[in-house]
């Protein structure tokens, strides 16, 4: 088999492709969770501590100076991702939960139970007519 058509027969399995599109829906997922943190979270956390803006939030390490930039370590970001991370962690943990428990309940419905054999159900005629 060439390398070529060994290559398609792996692309086109199902789990490829549900593999991307999984990898494809969770960064619009990403993207739309910090635009939540960031544009509709964070302000209001930001009016109620008086006025701060997280992404402003900032400590300088070393001024500018000539033409180098500052630098600067942005802990306000850090903190925005954090809160992104831990919403995102909690809607994956809810769907994984809800998923195992459909699981269960999948699992848990007992079987229907077998037919009695054809010995069994002389046995049990045999029985109804000596108890008459």
């Amino acid at each position: 088999m060439s390398f070529i058509q060994e290559f398609k027969e792996f692309a086109v399995r199902g789990n490829v492709i549900d593999m991307a599109v999984g990898v494809i829906v969770g960064t619009a997922f990403g993207k739309i969770v910090s635009s939540f943190v960031s544009d509709v979270v964070m302000p209001p956390i930001g009016v109620l501590l008086g006025g701060v803006n997280f992404s402003d939030l900032a400590f300088t390490i070393k001024e500018v100076a000539g033409t180098s930039p500052a630098v600067v370590m942005a802990y306000g970001k850090f903190a925005q991702t954090v809160i992104d991370f831990v919403i995102i962690s909690f809607v994956i943990f809810t769907v994984v939960r809800m998923i195992n428990s459909l699981k269960k309940k999948a699992e848990a419905a007992p079987p229907a139970p077998a037919a009695p054999s054809n010995q069994e159900i002389l046995l049990t005629e045999i029985r109804d007519l000596l108890k008459k």
